[in-house]
């Protein structure tokens, strides 16, 4: 039986195979490097294909459908001009890495894989 999206995402936090996704917030957010992501999955041969689309937002339009919101990232700014341009540079890499929330994908409670249902 073919694996549903959430156990496919699932397999792959779980593995060490893939650097460009990652559990965040003590396993509680799904983090995904956007370009890395891209070329190391999407970019795969159609026998090692993970997902049936090499395209990123197909992939964040089954998030959406599977109940996971994206979460954004508040960053503290600095008074002074050179700690703020420091923050400002680490916060534009950190751009590409896209965080998403679902109560039921958690990895302290993979019990609750079941409940994440396509809406």
């Amino acid at each position: 039986l073919p694996l549903c999206f959430p156990q496919k995402l699932w397999k792959m936090l779980e593995s060490d195979q893939f650097q460009s996704i990652w559990w965040s917030e003590g396993g509680k957010c799904v983090a995904i490097n956007k370009d890395l992501f891209k070329v190391e999955v999407l970019g795969r041969g159609v026998c090692q294909r993970v997902f049936n689309t090499r395209h990123i937002r197909s992939v964040i339009r089954q998030l959406n459908l599977y109940g996971f919101t994206k979460v954004q990232r508040d960053f503290q700014r600095s008074a002074s001009l050179p700690e703020f341009l420091a923050e400002e540079a680490a916060a534009s890499a950190h751009s590409q890495i896209l965080y998403y929330y679902n109560p039921s994908f958690n990895r302290a409670h993979p019990w609750l894989l079941g409940t994440c249902k396509r809406r």
